[in-house]
């Protein structure tokens, strides 16, 4: 099963290229870029590790390109994902975030249904690793 988060998500994985030019995109609009990765990328699962600091005075995404492949390094049995974000009105809104890395082998959701009492239905989602 393909993970789909955020922007992009449901193309083919973007290459270093892609990734760099979507950067320098987000880097022209006047937003800070980060890189985010996590094991579980369960769709409630809102708080990944961040590599490093929020990067707020880059000028091109060689920056980021660099600290990506540190982060791929690291943590390539992952998910790695680039956010970007707009700080200009004093609280950070995040304006773009895709992931750049999967691990070999994404874990696999199956929702579940659980009917209770007064036709009450309870939907969860359940984690299958392959």
């Amino acid at each position: 099963m393909r993970v789909t988060q955020g922007t992009f998500s449901f193309l083919p994985d973007l290459t270093d290229e892609q990734i760099a030019r979507q950067v320098d995109y987000a880097l022209s609009q006047g937003w800070a870029v980060s890189i985010e990765h996590t094991d579980d990328a369960h769709p409630r699962n809102v708080y990944w590790e961040m590599w490093g600091m929020p990067m707020f005075d880059l000028k091109d995404a060689a920056g980021l390109m660099y600290e990506l492949a540190e982060c791929r390094k690291v943590f390539g049995d992952r998910y790695i994902k680039v956010n970007a974000f707009d700080s200009t009105l004093g609280f950070e809104t995040m304006r773009l975030s895709f992931i750049v890395n999967r691990p070999a082998v994404e874990p696999d959701f199956r929702l579940t249904r659980a009917e209770g009492p007064g036709r009450n239905v309870q939907y969860g989602l359940e984690t299958r690793r392959q």
